[in-house]
């Protein structure tokens, strides 16, 4: 996903710094020379300097203690994914943010805030993707389960259109709705699945920045597995899914051609694709 600043990098500072316990972790830019990637989850981690803040050597234990200490996210419910950042990397056990970008391994097409990398930089904040999301559920300043799936059901259709090699299976469908339901659970709550529009879910997409000044707080509640599972389910039923076809692979290295995930998967697919 990709966010440009709204507001002087000065004042962004000053609100970053003034808002969070303590200047160490207040919003500075990144440089242009800083690592950023398509997730703006971690890149608003390294923002705010929980994570390097050039967005270099990042290791699983500092994803998973980061994302504890500001989003309350139990280190269960992310360490797969964190490991599997370490596929996009030239390095044994460390990551870059912008390595993350590396198609068919964590990034995914039809995403909320990115272009399809076939087609486009998949990697930096896209106002006019975003639009998608940011114009949802509208006559109210919040999103909820409903109004996620819709986008991810709108996004889709959107990608299908325009992108003759889109990839589009079970895997894909996993990690959307799992970004999809971060952030109603670390902006909003993770029980209802509600999250305010614009003070906090734009501001973290299109700024990359923890919205403390605007009043956010780290959930009370730790999003453990149950809770993000089950929220991640309801939105994958309001999102009315349906696969373009494709077995679920990843990419075992930057420079490693497309590897299947699981024969046995594949079978599993093409057998409830043909029994719809």
């Amino acid at each position: 996903m990709h966010f440009s600043s709204l507001l002087p990098a000065f004042s962004l500072f000053v609100i970053g710094a003034s808002a969070c316990p303590g200047s160490q972790y207040g919003f500075i830019p990144p440089k242009p020379t800083d690592s950023r990637g398509p997730c703006p989850a971690l890149n608003a981690l390294s923002n705010h300097g929980y994570l390097p803040r050039d967005g270099q050597n990042i290791t699983i234990r500092s994803v998973l203690q980061a994302s504890l200490d500001v989003y309350n996210i139990d280190p269960a419910v992310l360490v797969g994914v964190a490991k599997l950042g370490l596929l996009t990397s030239n390095e044994p056990d460390t990551f870059s943010l912008s390595d993350l970008a590396l198609h068919e391994v964590i990034e995914f097409d039809a995403s909320l805030s990115r272009e399809d990398f076939a087609i486009g930089d998949n990697n930096k904040f896209n106002e006019t993707i975003f639009e998608t999301l940011a114009d949802a559920n509208p006559g109210v300043n919040y999103y909820n389960i409903t109004s996620a799936g819709k986008v991810q059901e709108q996004r889709l259709a959107i990608s299908e259109r325009t992108n003759p090699n889109i990839t589009n299976t079970d895997k894909e469908f996993g990690f959307r709705s799992f970004t999809s339901a971060l952030y109603l659970a670390v902006l909003g709550n993770v029980t209802t699945g509600v999250a305010p529009k614009s003070i906090f879910v734009q501001i973290w997409f299109r700024e990359e920045r923890l919205p403390y000044a605007e009043g956010w707080q780290r959930p009370e509640k730790i999003l453990d597995p149950t809770s993000v599972s089950t929220l991640t389910g309801a939105v994958q039923a309001a999102s009315n899914w349906v696969t373009s076809g494709g077995c679920p692979y990843l990419r075992q290295g930057p420079g490693a051609a497309p590897t299947l995930d699981s024969q046995a998967i594949c079978k599993q697919l093409d057998s409830l694709t043909r029994g719809k």
